[in-house]
């Protein structure tokens, strides 16, 4: 039987091109958020399913990839349902997973906490155009800072890494939950069905605002709440009265403080629409959109009291994290797939050639700092031999003769 070769639906192999951008990208946005006082720092792919059924992952709690119990806790013949099978899963974001090493270790911990994670998560979604069921997340999050200046720093610290990585003429889009409570109870929602609401406003941008309002009916809300708010939503617009008069004197120093840093490089403004899907979001909430393509470039928000369900006390606490996978993707849609790389071929001639006189060579070329050296044999068929280097990404080589380096000389393209 031939074996099935392709990657497992949803996720993707990346070769040497794509794998060293994703690389460029990632040390990139590592580099930029360390400059802003950040620190690395992992943890595992799998964790506890009750953590990651806890409530706090929104509809992303749905898509867990379940792990089944091992050994003797593995009951087959006694399960009753799914639960009795399972007892792990594997990471669905970033977050959930900060919060218990923050809880395992607070002892340990100075306050405020700034941290960089850089990892990938699993989420069993319906896989499609930039949106893999395996994915990288590359997050930042301040544990320990009640103030605006967290969210402050948060947007300035993301917003440099997309500049750092070529992005302009981006937008971040700012709301508080707050705010989103307020409409809701303005429009003639009960409190309970708020989250009910909210999850299906957060589709606003994919399903419209008649899609919203069949979802709605759908779960029976009032017909006069459901009107009111469908009624608003069509008339909400950066700049409106309504909208603007929603705006709380937090938000706006939120919005000058990043807008006076900006420069003009970036745009931040007031969206009372957006709500952003996790359930753990207590705060200030926001989205980086890209201007030309759809979807966002990131998003976060303030979450303060999801570490209180582990240790027992509310922990103020707020995050950010970069559409790694889609910043890639928009890269390699503009041709930006090889990392440019000064790389040097020493070829060799194995029968005349002393391998230790080679590598030597090799080794000194690479002291020197200036490229990426690798030791290739000579083939027969050297002019096809330095196309194939060329394909490669090589753009220098060198001969080896009788044990003799010669001049190093650049491989040209066609268009040179």
């Amino acid at each position: 039987m031939k074996v099935n070769t392709n990657p497992v639906r949803g996720m993707k192999d990346f070769l040497p091109d794509e794998a060293e951008l994703r690389e460029k990208v990632k040390r990139t946005i590592i580099d930029t958020y360390t400059t802003f006082g950040y620190r690395k720092i992992e943890t595992p792919a799998l964790e506890h399913l009750e953590l990651l059924s806890g409530g706090d992952g929104g509809e992303n709690e749905k898509l867990i990839f379940k792990i089944l119990k091992r050994g003797e806790k593995l009951d087959l013949a006694g399960a009753k349902e799914e639960n009795d099978l399972v007892d792990s899963g594997l990471k669905f974001d970033l977050t959930v997973s900060l919060s218990r090493i923050y809880a395992n270790n607070q002892g340990n911990i100075p306050l405020p906490f700034k941290v960089i994670q850089a990892d990938y998560v699993w989420r069993a979604e319906r896989p499609q155009k930039g949106r893999y069921r395996q994915f990288m997340q590359c997050d930042i999050d301040i544990i320990g800072e009640k103030d605006i200046i967290a969210e402050i720093d948060l947007l300035l610290a993301s917003s440099q890494a997309l500049l750092n990585i070529g992005f302009k003429d981006f937008t971040i889009k700012i709301n508080d939950r707050k705010v989103l409570h307020d409409l809701a109870d303005k429009w003639g929602f009960e409190e309970k069905d708020h989250d009910s609401v909210f999850i299906a406003l957060d589709k606003l941008d994919k399903i419209g605002v008649n899609g919203i309002q069949k979802e709605l009916e759908s779960k029976s809300f009032p017909p006069e709440a459901i009107n009111a708010m469908l009624a608003e939503l069509k008339i909400f617009n950066k700049g409106d009265e309504i909208a603007d008069s929603f705006l709380s004197d937090e938000l706006i120093k939120v919005i000058e403080a990043v807008t006076l840093s900006s420069n003009g490089q970036f745009k931040i403004e007031f969206d009372p629409t957006l709500v952003r899907g996790m359930g753990y979001y207590t705060g200030m909430i926001y989205e980086i959109k890209c201007d030309g393509y759809d979807g966002s470039v990131g998003g976060g928000g303030r979450y303060d009291k999801m570490i209180g369900k582990r240790i027992g006390q509310d922990v103020p606490a707020c995050g950010i994290s970069i559409g790694f996978e889609r910043i890639v993707d928009i890269m390699l849609e503009q041709g930006q797939e090889k990392v440019k790389k000064e790389k040097l071929a020493i070829m060799f001639d194995p029968e005349k050639d002393d391998v230790k006189r080679v590598y030597a060579e090799a080794e000194m070329q690479r002291l020197s700092n200036k490229y990426i050296v690798s030791v290739v044999k000579k083939e027969k068929k050297f002019g096809k031999q330095l196309k194939k280097l060329l394909d490669q990404g090589f753009t220098h080589y060198t001969e080896i003769f009788d044990n003799k380096t010669t001049n190093t000389i650049p491989l040209k393209t066609n268009e040179e």
